[in-house]
């Protein structure tokens, strides 16, 4: 079966330098490829279920995405086929999406118990291989988040060790910082004047907040570093500012 998907493909061509090819932004070259392995997608889909799987089947639907999560996920390096791999998140996404339909523990039971010890081992070791690779990019989407928090930081004269030197050492200063922070950009006019001029609105903010003068002073780098991270909504930056809240 596999013989004659390959088919599909140019002779000199392998199916894991068409993925690369697809991953470089050959949108076409990716839709044909999807299109020609839908009866393996099928199959895999159809194992899990244990029936036959129609395209008009939802199942079919979240094993196409998969696969095509597959082509975007798959790395060489690794020393896997892309077949295998695919054959694996496939796999995981259909038994994901059956679990969170069924009702029954009986039938949980079944997707995930049932298998035979070599299928189990390779699931599980498969399993493994995608989570460490969803912690390599989220590790590497953090890094990115932090550089760019970094470049808007400069134009305030501020560095990143100054979100850490400069934060209130008790929490309830902490979090009142925070909401001095809020309050900043929830104010367009207050807002306009820390990014227009490069400088906390002191006095404006004073009229504002139950605050002395000299406590926002004291906080000022602090307060304008979590501005720039919530009016950037960075994504990791502002889980560091709800554990500053509850912490």
């Amino acid at each position: 079966m596999l013989g004659l998907l390959f088919t599909a493909f140019k002779k000199k061509r392998s199916l894991e330098e068409t993925v690369l090819k697809i991953q470089e932004g050959d949108i076409s070259l990716r839709n044909d490829t999807i299109e020609s392995f839908k009866p393996f997608i099928a199959k895999t889909v159809s194992s899990v279920c244990r029936r036959y799987i129609y395209e008009s089947d939802d199942e079919f639907s979240i094993g196409m995405i998969a696969f095509n999560e597959a082509i975007d996920k798959y790395s060489p390096e690794k020393g896997r086929s892309l077949l295998a791999f695919a054959e694996t998140l496939v796999r995981r996404r259909v038994i994901d999406y059956l679990r969170s339909q069924s009702k029954r523990k009986e039938v949980l039971l079944d997707l995930t118990l049932n298998d035979d010890n070599d299928q189990s081992r390779i699931y599980i070791d498969n399993e493994n291989s995608i989570n460490e690779y969803e912690k390599q990019k989220e590790s590497e989407r953090r890094k990115e988040e932090i550089h760019l928090y970094i470049s808007h930081l400069q134009d305030f004269g501020l560095s990143f060790e100054d979100l850490v030197e400069n934060s209130p050492k008790h929490a309830d200063a902490r979090k009142g910082a925070i909401m001095i922070a809020k309050l900043l950009m929830e104010d367009d006019e207050l807002k306009e004047i820390l990014f227009a001029k490069k400088r906390l609105p002191v006095k404006q903010l004073e009229g504002k907040v139950d605050v002395s003068r000299k406590t926002i002073e004291r906080n000022r780098k602090y307060i304008i570093a979590v501005a720039i991270i919530i009016n950037g909504d960075f994504l990791y930056l502002n889980d560091y500012i709800k554990g500053a809240i509850n912490g």
